[in-house]
């Protein structure tokens, strides 16, 4: 990876977690800028790196001319701990959830016939109630008589099973509300989102912790929905889509890869809680500051060094806000316009709350908000 602009460019490698990483950089730029580039490439926050060349701890303010690093010269990068971002390096196969289950004669048996036992009632019992419950059921497809329920449909939970296939039939529920595809290990080809997004009643869908790297456009569709959790899996990015989301109130992306925010995402006006810890986000759109409505904001474990400056000032009722392990700092926060009205509301609801922690110091802490 190359430094922009660089006059006087060597090639150094940094040795970090076995790995080592080739860097063309400038003798002029200084540590610091070298950390800022190490950054994405071993999702290590630079306060969290220490760079050590010929046994020497290398000083934030000094250039690698001043330092002595030359080229061709070998680098040693160690992660101070709980200073990573998205809960640590990428690994090349995010693992979902483990998911631990009984391995019982009856759930072999049960796993050969890619079946469960079936309860002969139960399909009128799911009609009666609207609640299809098939979760940690070891399932490996969709029952066919799930699809025999219709209309009746209000909620359907398939979470932590082994389901690789949500089929355009989903469709048929048309009346459902919530749908909960967590922990199944699904990839981005698993699910039938033309079936999915035809559920104009949905208002709450899950699919975190799967294997999902993209979100399609037709999430858009989903014009009723309320709460959306993709957290826990490998995606880079957020469709523009998600603006036409204008009634949604819960938005979970935490523990992703993504590097930024849609701007269309101050289109969501309903939003009340966002998470958006542990990715890779450097900044947030200005537009954040159109969530009039929006309570809480999670964003630990982040590479953000700002807030967009209006989020103070426009967001009245934001009253917790997570920053653990960002670059913000109290500097920072302080000259946000509306920054006093903010901690007046964060000590209130703190107030109010029933904690029995004995809290010491009434200073903000960028840690202490979370939910």
């Amino acid at each position: 990876m190359e430094v922009e602009g660089q006059d006087t460019a060597i090639n150094i490698t940094v040795k970090f977690s076995g790995r080592s990483i080739p860097i063309s950089v400038s003798l002029d730029s200084k540590i610091k800028d070298l950390k800022s580039l190490l950054q994405p490439l071993t999702n290590v926050l630079p306060r969290g790196q220490k760079l050590i060349f010929k046994g020497k701890l290398l000083v934030d303010g000094m250039t690698l001319r001043e330092s002595e690093v030359t080229n061709g010269a070998k680098v040693m990068l160690m992660a101070s701990q709980g200073l990573h971002q998205g809960e640590g390096p990428i690994l090349k196969d995010a693992k979902t959830r483990p998911i631990s289950r009984a391995n019982t004669s009856i759930n072999k048996t049960v796993n050969e016939k890619f079946e469960v036992l079936i309860d002969k009632n139960r399909v009128e019992r799911w009609k009666v109630t609207g609640v299809i419950g098939l979760a940690d059921s070891n399932l490996k497809a969709i029952p066919e008589e799930v699809w025999a329920c219709g209309p009746s449909t209000r909620a359907l939970d398939i979470s932590n099973n082994f389901i690789l296939d949500v089929p355009a039939q989903i469709g048929c529920l048309s009346s459902m509300q919530k749908c909960l595809l967590n922990g199944n290990g699904m990839l981005d080809n698993c699910i039938n989102w033309e079936g999915l997004t035809s559920l104009k009643h949905l208002k709450v869908l899950s699919v975190s912790h799967n294997n999902l790297s993209t979100l399609p456009s037709e999430l858009g569709a989903l014009c009723s929905l309320r709460q959306l959790d993709v957290s826990n899996n490998k995606l880079s990015s957020l469709p523009v889509e998600i603006g036409l989301l204008t009634q949604l109130e819960v938005l979970k992306v935490n523990n992703n890869r993504i590097s930024n925010i849609p701007m269309c995402i101050g289109d969501c006006i309903s939003l009340a809680e966002v998470d958006l810890s542990s990715n890779l986000l450097t900044e947030l759109p200005v537009t954040f500051g159109d969530l009039l409505n929006l309570k809480a904001l999670h964003l630990s474990n982040n590479g953000l060094k700002s807030l967009p400056s209006t989020i103070f000032k426009m967001c009245l009722q934001l009253s917790t806000l997570d920053l653990h392990n960002t670059e913000i700092t109290m500097d920072v926060l302080r000259q946000l316009e509306g920054w006093q009205d903010f901690d007046d509301r964060r000590r209130s609801k703190h107030q109010k709350q029933l904690d029995f922690r004995v809290v010491g110091s009434a200073e903000f802490d960028e840690g202490a908000d979370k939910l």
